[in-house]
């Protein structure tokens, strides 16, 4: 009785936690409009070795240059996790040039979730 209950909490707080499609489907097909929606304000951008703190604009700018010069062709999330109110996610990206490490860090505000961070490495 008391193990089910427990899986039984750990599956809802799992469920409350879910990554937004839109995210992920952004990161698959390189839409850098739509990821940037959820760009907070201002964020910690790394881009291969390029590593900035700047505008959800130029944020936007950076990753379509690095979506139009790597054409994605699939996303993975191989690992997330976080706690109430911030969670973070590790995937991975084949892309025509080759695979990336992503990692982003959500955040969320006003009942929506924001990346904070996001870093694209090489693997």
């Amino acid at each position: 009785m008391l193990i089910t209950a427990s899986l039984l909490t750990i599956s809802s707080k799992q469920t409350s936690a879910q990554i937004p499609d839109e995210i992920i489907q952004s990161l698959k097909s390189g839409d850098s409009k739509t990821l940037s929606n959820y760009f907070n304000q201002n964020i910690e951008l790394v881009v291969l070795n390029d590593d900035n703190v700047c505008s959800k604009a130029q944020a936007q700018q950076i990753v379509g240059k690095f979506f139009s010069n790597n054409a994605p062709e699939s996303f993975s999330i191989i690992h997330q996790g976080g706690k109430e109110g911030a969670q973070y996610v590790i995937g991975n990206l084949v892309t025509n040039k080759g695979s990336f490490r992503i990692y982003f860090l959500l955040k969320k505000s006003g009942g929506k979730d924001y990346i904070h961070q996001l870093r694209i490495e090489e693997q």
